[in-house]
């Protein structure tokens, strides 16, 4: 397949506009170059990527997952491009920076200052997600590294472990008579409307250490990110099982944090994909962690 970047912007651009001669304009380009270009594209990979319908132009099934790999394509190779520029002898380039929503974030965010002083021409893209939508960044190229919580499936990638923990525990409305607890017992959670995160690996994790039957609890509802949980725990309603960096993060009065007995505690790890060469900016960025979680 030997497709330019240039026919894949102009499938991007008319299956954003849906309407060729809208995406010909756009593109200063004339509707029949455009339209031998989308046929050409549609012959080279072997499938039709539009649903035509007089003037308008809908992605198929087939489109719309070759419009996943094209746009995920641009990204990378705009990210090369970033990674690979230099001002003068000095290091430069963009580093994309993926990152679990925890105590983590504020290390990590220590750490991308820290390293900015030294190194003012790095820029960064961060972005916060669960686990599995950061470990699937990092198997496209989307991220760079990327900081999770353990456990993780970490087969394929190289990491190192970071110098943050989380303990694990209910979060409540602070007027709920088990707001008194010091801590949560196993027993305590059944029965409880719970909301939890949709990591399997981890939730598994820590019922097994806290004995727990998983078909007896209530798992309510799942989230990949914490920030809606707030509103529903507010309401009484129920019980977020969770991490306390979460309720560090939401600095709500009315909540508050119960800890599980037994403790439970997870650790953090940064990673990159293995058989991967980092650019040299991410490099530096990763020995620049890795010297500081051993002093």
């Amino acid at each position: 397949m030997t497709m330019e970047t240039r026919v894949l912007k102009y499938f991007l651009e008319v299956a954003k506009l849906n309407n060729i001669t809208k995406a010909a304009e756009k593109l200063h380009i004339t509707q029949p170059t455009l339209s031998r270009q989308i046929m050409e594209l549609e012959k080279e990979v072997g499938v039709p990527l539009f649903d035509r319908e007089k003037r308008q132009m809908r992605l198929n099934q087939a489109g719309a997952l070759f419009q996943e790999r094209a746009q995920a394509i641009l990204n990378l190779l705009d990210q090369t491009e970033q990674q690979l520029s230099t001002v003068g002898h000095q290091l430069s380039g963009m580093i994309n920076l993926g990152m679990v929503e925890s105590v983590v974030a504020d290390f990590l965010m220590d750490q991308v200052a820290a390293f900015q002083d030294q190194y003012p021409n790095v820029r960064f893209n961060i972005f916060d997600g669960d686990g599995d939508t950061l470990r699937g960044r990092l198997d496209q190229g989307l991220c760079d590294l990327v900081a999770l919580i353990e456990p993780v499936e970490a087969a394929k990638y190289n990491y190192f472990t970071l110098p943050t923990r989380e303990r694990w525990g209910l979060i409540m409305r602070a007027d709920d008579p088990l707001a008194k607890r010091h801590q949560i017992m196993a027993h305590d959670l059944y029965q409880l409307p719970l909301i939890v995160g949709r990591r399997s690996i981890v939730r598994d994790d820590i019922t097994d250490l806290m004995h727990l039957d998983p078909n007896k609890l209530d798992w309510r509802i799942q989230i990949n990110l914490p920030a809606n949980a707030q509103r529903l725990v507010l309401s009484g309603k129920y019980y977020h099982f969770g991490i306390y960096g979460v309720y560090k993060k939401y600095h709500d009065p009315r909540l508050a944090f119960v800890p599980f007995s037994p403790e439970k505690t997870s650790g953090h790890l940064l990673a990159w994909r293995k058989n991967m060469q980092l650019a040299p900016a991410s490099e530096k960025f990763l020995q620049f962690v890795a010297e500081q979680t051993v002093h």
